[in-house]
């Protein structure tokens, strides 16, 4: 079974190819078929013809006879598209029978490290995290559903110069107290007393400067304490990536620590490669292309004039591992857009010493901000970053009195539903954001049971499964299925043009790094299954042969949505 888009694309580029080498077909869906080709325009412009004859030409040349039942020219040189019944019936048949619905693996799989969420230790996880992680985790679903071998790893701040202040911090409030506030999430707490009191102290903060150099020169206690920091804070934000309902975990750690080793050789190495240039004592490198507003090149500053490294030592020395190491293809870093002249920057100067090699893709995912309703970053009402952790208790907990005043609450599941439709309608608000934009976090919106929700999807998951549950239902499904579904009804040959996009929507995620693409799919999904619910008598349906095809239909859609909605990272609850 292959993706219809793809199929026509291919067959009208062959029949571009007759016409003019390289032709793109340019095709669309469509209000007067099933797709447009809108290629024989620019293509006229280019061959100095009328678009009409350009396009008939195409047609002439195109192999469609077993694919369409029409395709006809309209407007200045329009190529419209009508998918012939059988084939439509044929292609879903093909779906209902692949365990995969449709979707093929990637002929040629590729490693792939995907780097996102990466918050500090010792410091709370808070809204800003959540963009990152969620689009990560949808990435890594998605990927590796396509049959990419994923390497997820969480680049935890887990090293610096604030770890002095936080040790000795450690040491003074005791550590058996200090990992029960740690333990318990208090997080910013910890962080903010040990910050109030370094800067309260002359004597703390001469401490924590020798303490920072203990911890640099390899110091067996201080790394034990440092490692006490680490530890507890990994198993709370364990605990926030569980609730979130993603895939990171203690193992894909691989925080600013473990590159420790590797700073001196980036220095050396890129001296070697006479690529470091002395500015003000610091070591950099000036990527050719990188300006401020002065005109004058930017440095990346790789090793400080007091001899410490930066950040871009540190990321370089990331990416020389990860290809080396890990011998990953491609380089996904899922990391805010603010970061993203930096990032440009470390890549530009991997590539200049030889670490991004030629085959070895290097890319990052920028997102937005979440925003509350003034279109300021959101914050919690005293002013500071919302918790992320109380941001997911909050959701769980309004989900619940929704799904209440809904009149949806199975019987003895009303706490299980509550988690999938609150995580969930987080999950999804965010997701089905272009993930470039920034995004207004309202929750009456994102709770709702109508429009682009996730509530909406996955109600209509349940709906669908409720249906198929019911003794009319199983009972005219008692027989086979048939070997090839009825499309005659419109809102049937629409929802099954709907299932056979599934593939072009997972494929458009990989592709675009833009799980909105699979999240706007699945809505239109969801809202051809109503119209064909609303249209299509299943059980009552008069034929047995229109009954098996209409359940088969109703089958494939709860199929696809669940599928759909678990490489989103979001649960579809059978009953609701």
């Amino acid at each position: 079974m292959a993706d219809v888009r793809r199929v026509l694309e291919a067959r009208l580029r062959t029949a571009f190819d007759v016409v003019s080498p390289g032709a793109d077909p340019v095709l669309r869906p469509s209000d007067h078929a099933d797709f447009q080709a809108n290629g024989a325009l620019p293509l006229a412009r280019a061959l100095g013809r009328e678009p009409r004859e350009v396009a008939a030409d195409v047609v002439a040349a195109a192999d469609l006879d077993d694919v369409c039942a029409s395709v006809e020219i309209s407007g200045p040189g329009f190529v419209n598209l009508t998918l012939a019944d059988s084939y439509v019936a044929a292609e879903l048949a093909a779906v209902a029978r692949d365990v995969r619905l449709g979707v093929a693996p990637v002929a040629e799989p590729r490693r792939t490290v995907v780097d996102y969420s990466a918050p500090n230790v010792a410091k709370e996880m808070h809204v800003g995290h959540l963009r990152g992680t969620i689009i990560g985790d949808a990435l890594c679903r998605v990927l590796g559903f396509l049959g990419d071998e994923v390497v997820r790893e969480n680049h935890l701040g887990d090293w610096g110069t604030p770890f002095g202040m936080l040790i000795e911090h450690l040491v003074d409030v005791g550590e058996s107290e200090a990992v029960e506030e740690l333990s318990v999430g208090d997080l910013d707490g910890f962080y903010r007393d040990a910050r109030a009191a370094f800067d309260a102290s002359e004597d703390l903060r001469e401490r924590s400067r020798r303490r920072v150099v203990a911890l640099q020169s390899g110091d067996v206690e201080t790394l034990r304490l440092w490692r006490v920091l680490v530890a507890e804070s990994v198993r709370y934000f364990d605990d926030v990536y569980r609730k979130l309902g993603v895939l990171l975990g203690p193992d894909d750690v691989a925080g600013e620590s473990a590159y420790n080793e590797m700073l001196p050789s980036v220095v050396s190495d890129l001296e070697a490669a006479g690529l470091l240039v002395e500015s003000d004592g610091a070591r950099c490198v000036f990527p050719p292309g990188f300006e401020n507003r002065e005109g004058d090149p930017l440095p990346l500053i790789v090793q400080k004039s007091d001899g410490g490294f930066g950040y871009a030592a540190t990321d370089l020395a990331s990416i020389r591992d990860r290809v080396d190491r890990v011998g990953a293809a491609r380089l996904l870093y899922v990391v805010g857009a603010p970061q993203s002249q930096h990032l440009a920057m470390c890549f530009a100067v991997a590539h200049l010493a030889g670490w991004l090699p030629e085959g070895v893709e290097a890319v990052h995912v920028a997102f937005g901000s979440v925003l509350g309703p003034d279109h300021k970053m959101l914050r919690s009402r005293a002013g500071r970053s919302v918790k992320l952790s109380s941001l997911l208790d909050e959701a769980v907990e309004r989900a619940e009195a929704t799904v209440a005043a809904s009149g949806r609450d199975p019987a003895g599941s009303r706490a299980a539903v509550a988690r999938a439709v609150g995580i969930g309608a987080v999950k999804y608000a965010d997701l089905s954001t272009e993930r470039s934009r920034d995004y207004v976090f309202d929750w009456d919106r994102m709770l709702a049971f109508d429009g682009r929700t996730a509530p909406y999807l996955q109600y209509a998951h349940a709906r669908i499964r409720s249906v198929l549950r019911r003794p009319e239902a199983v009972a005219a499904g008692a027989g086979d299925a048939p070997v090839a579904p009825s499309v005659r009804e419109p809102a049937e040959r629409a929802l099954a043009l709907e299932l056979l996009g599934f593939e072009a929507a997972v494929r458009a995620v990989a592709d675009e790094l833009a799980p909105s693409v699979l999240a706007s799919y699945l809505y239109d999904l969801a809202t051809a299954f109503t119209a064909f619910y609303e249209t299509c008598p299943i059980a009552k349906a008069p034929e047995q042969a229109t009954r098996e095809s209409r359940l088969l239909l109703a089958r494939l859609a709860a199929d696809v949505l669940a599928l759909g909605l678990d490489l989103l990272g979001i649960e579809a609850p059978d009953s609701m």
